[in-house]
């Protein structure tokens, strides 16, 4: 395929971005999206041009650092699929298509689509941990956990941290993200320990690096390459009262 890009680059935070035009040819239907900026960055390089920085790690889905938008929709055109696991075979021969990073003030820009995503490992610092006691880990036939509440906090756990959610919210919220890591550990055990204060820390946490309020549009789960439900949004919403009555 001959495909048009039109590729966001900014040197970083400070100064001011702009989209470049390049042209690719030859790209294989069967080639993933990154592999199709490879392609782009190996042939820069050769010119003496700087690569288009981007984030990546596993490329199977698991890690979710490869979030960028294309087309207008984080992680791309296709429902439940990160942009690792996006092939070429989405797009048509011709085809323009537009490439930039998430736009969120919690997320500042490193290098063209590459953006800080740590304001999402100090949420989890704030609250996502359980305490238990040293030595051998507890066998977990030895815990009881009812099979709905099982499936519900492995739903949860799912949430790879993308940002995506993020990305696709009108106020920039990051209430799908937080209330994930929220649900997984109120749903266990092993999370009664902290959950008084857990939603309390990571709800601040929150507001501090920044992210916008929820108004229960649903494009966060829409876009969500995981399909975290938005019911764990409500979750949190009442782990985060209780805990605010229980402590007056």
């Amino acid at each position: 395929m001959n495909l048009t890009l039109k590729i966001w680059r900014q040197k970083n935070a400070n100064e001011a971005g702009k989209f470049e035009t390049y042209q690719v040819s030859g790209i294989s239907e069967d080639m993933s999206f990154l592999e199709m900026i490879d392609v782009l960055n190996n042939r820069l390089i050769e010119e003496g041009d700087d690569p288009v920085a981007f984030d990546h790690d596993c490329r199977e889905g698991i890690c979710g650092m490869c979030s960028m938008y294309i087309n207008g929709s984080p992680h791309g055109p296709n429902k439940g699929v990160t942009t690792c696991q996006l092939h070429m075979r989405s797009f048509s021969n011709g085809e323009t298509i537009t490439i930039e990073p998430w736009r969120a003030g919690a997320f500042p820009v490193i290098k063209d689509l590459v953006v800080n995503r740590s304001s999402f490992d100090r949420i989890i610092a704030a609250g996502g941990f359980v305490s238990v006691n040293t030595g051998n880990a507890q066998d977990a036939n030895n815990i009881p956990i009812p099979k709905e509440d099982a499936d519900e906090a492995f739903a949860a756990a799912a949430c790879i941290g993308c940002g995506a959610c993020v990305a696709a919210c009108k106020n920039a919220s990051a209430m799908l993200f937080t209330s994930a890591k929220v649900s997984q550990l109120a749903l266990l055990p092993q999370g009664q320990v902290e959950r008084a204060k857990r939603a309390q820390a990571m709800v601040a946490q929150m507001d501090e690096e920044g992210f916008g309020a929820c108004t229960n549009t649903g494009a966060c789960e829409a876009e969500c390459p995981k399909g975290i439900s938005i019911e764990n949004i409500a979750r949190m919403n009442r782990e985060y009262f209780s805990a605010v009555f229980a402590a007056k």
